[in-house]
């Protein structure tokens, strides 16, 4: 399957990529809700675990910090954020792997992680393109092996919907419009058949919602 490599950069314009860290930690509780899905991960000693759209790699610096056993990897399609990802880890003294790819098969093995964990990354994907990454995710998860992600999802109030137009204008209503109607849940659902939401968090621009699935078995592609 082969899918468009039209992404968009964190912040849509690559000038804008350098201020992504202080624009997340003006506008969202992000240490807040990044800590809450590293809480629900139950990461074990020597679990593998992949951070799918790794952006300035600040989710898996505090998973790897407080999980030191584990094993770390980090995926993304834009080279300018990963340079300033692997400059915040060079700071670090972790070791977390940390690849470019081309927004098509992500390159490993099936079977490979534990865990694949994803921070405000699927907003910025068209819903086609979401439910290809969710297959790739699955694919490479193990057997019984979980995904965790935070990303926008349906306001929970009406100044969390006018605060979420700011994003909406600067990454797009086409790719964003998924999140407010609560495509992305249902995409997940699909493709994993077990999943829940399991909390949410309010921010300036939305609403952040937090889903754990599981890779089952009988899940039909």
């Amino acid at each position: 399957m082969t899918e468009s490599k039209n992404y968009i950069p964190a912040l849509k314009y690559d000038w804008l990529t350098k201020v992504y860290d202080p624009v997340l930690q003006l506008t969202m509780p992000e240490r807040k809700f990044k800590s809450a899905l590293i809480d629900q991960m139950n990461i074990k000693p020597n679990d593998r675990i992949l951070d799918f759209g790794c952006g300035s790699l600040t989710l898996s610096i505090m998973a790897a910090q407080r999980h030191p056993r584990a094993q770390f990897f980090g995926v993304d399609i834009d080279e300018k954020i990963i340079s300033i990802a692997n400059e915040k880890l060079s700071k670090t003294g972790l070791s977390i792997d940390v690849q470019q790819y081309d927004g098509n098969k992500l390159p490993y093995p099936d079977n490979s992680f534990d865990h694949v964990m994803s921070s405000l990354v699927f907003h910025h994907l068209r819903l086609r393109q979401k439910y290809f990454a969710l297959e790739e995710i699955r694919r490479v998860l193990k057997p019984s092996g979980e995904f965790h992600i935070a990303d926008f999802g349906k306001p929970a109030g009406a100044l969390q919907r006018v605060g979420f137009y700011a994003v909406q204008l600067l990454d797009g209503f086409q790719t964003t419009t998924d999140n407010v109607e609560n495509l992305l849940a249902k995409a997940i659902k699909e493709t994993f058949q077990k999943a829940e939401e399991t909390a949410h968090f309010k921010s300036m621009v939305g609403t952040v919602r937090l889903i754990k699935a599981r890779k089952t078995t009988n899940t039909i592609l």
